[in-house]
This record gives C-alpha cells, structure tokens and sequence, in this order.
C-alpha cells in the first residue's frame, strides 16, 4: 500500500471538480465554512496569525478581511468547538473552525464523494479524493481514486469538504487550495 501511494502522482481532481484557488495565506492556523445568507454557497473562514480572511467557495476570491480581529472575539481557547466570528457578508455568524487547535472537517460529501489524509512518508501528507469507496485499497488511480494535493512544502492544517459538500479545502501552514463542483455566478 506505501508503495502503490508513493507511485501515485498528483493529478486534477475529476469532473464535476474543478480547482478555483490555491492562495498564500502566511501563518495559517485553521478554516472553517459557512454559507453565504444571500445565495447559500459556500463561504470559506481563515483564520491566521495576520487576521481573519473570507474567501468564496464558488470562485475562489477573497471576498472580505479583517487583519486585526477583536481580541474579545476570538475565543479558541475558551471554546472546544474552536469557532471565530464570522465577516463581510457572515459577520454575526459563528464559524467552526478546524487547524492547529484541532476540529474537524467533512470527510464525506453525501453523495459518493471521499477524503483521505494519508502520511506514506511523513510529515508529507497527501490528500487523495475518492468516489463511492475508491480508495487506494482498490481499484486504478485515476480512475476510482485522485492523489489531488501533496503537502510536501508545509504543514497540512485541515482538509475536508464543506457541509452542503460542494467544495473542497485543504489548509497548509502557508496556503489555501480549494476546489468546487457548484455553478460558477452569471456574468451581469
């Protein structure tokens, strides 16, 4: 198995994915999601030791920052749901967040979808995608299972799908990747 993982390269994930963004994000401490209240994408929180950033799950920009969150708003320690408050346009809403701290994120999509965290070579871990149960154990790379992200060059933070299982994020120390199978918006 060590083997048949370190033999895989990395290779786009399959269609309906599509990858939207792989941003730097110095210090980068955890993420979580939470959905836009105007059209219920997916909205992705950072949390890093710069501030807070809010990225869309649709088309990958940063839509919204706060370099200097209020201390008194930032209760990771307080709480074990390790969460932050949410900004731009999920201010007021609370965000649960998975990193350095702990937490978690989706490993199901809810429809077939799968993520795995494998260290054949540790601390370099690999996030492979999977369909119906197509992990390494069984069937082709590339066919029933996606070596899709390599953390050879930082820590792996988190990675996981988001609740309505639409998009993808992987977290390092230093960057941001995420992938999305929603509609792009239409162009006015």
């Amino acid at each position: 198995m060590r083997q048949r993982l370190l033999a895989a390269p990395v290779v786009p994930a399959p269609a309906p994915w599509r990858r939207i963004a792989c941003a730097p994000v110095g210090g980068l401490l955890g993420i979580g999601f939470v959905s836009h209240p105007g059209t219920d994408h997916d909205l992705v929180m950072v949390v890093s030791n710069d501030g807070h950033g809010l990225f869309d799950g649709v088309t990958g920009e940063k839509i919204a920052r706060d370099r200097d969150p209020d201390d008194e708003d930032d209760s990771r320690e307080a709480d074990p749901a390790l969460w932050c408050p949410g900004l731009g346009p999920a201010a007021g809403v609370r965000v649960r967040i998975a990193g350095l701290f702990g937490g978690d994120l989706h490993t199901t999509s809810g429809d077939g979808w799968k993520l795995e965290v494998v260290s054949p070579v540790w601390p370099n871990e690999r996030v492979l995608l999977s369909r119906d149960g197509g992990l390494p154990h069984t069937g082709a790379h590339g066919e029933h299972w996606w070596h899709i992200f390599h953390s050879d060059y930082s820590e792996l933070r988190a990675a996981g799908f988001s609740p309505s299982g639409q998009t993808i994020a992987v977290a390092t120390s230093s960057d941001l990747s995420l992938w999305t199978r929603g509609r792009r918006p239409q162009q006015g």
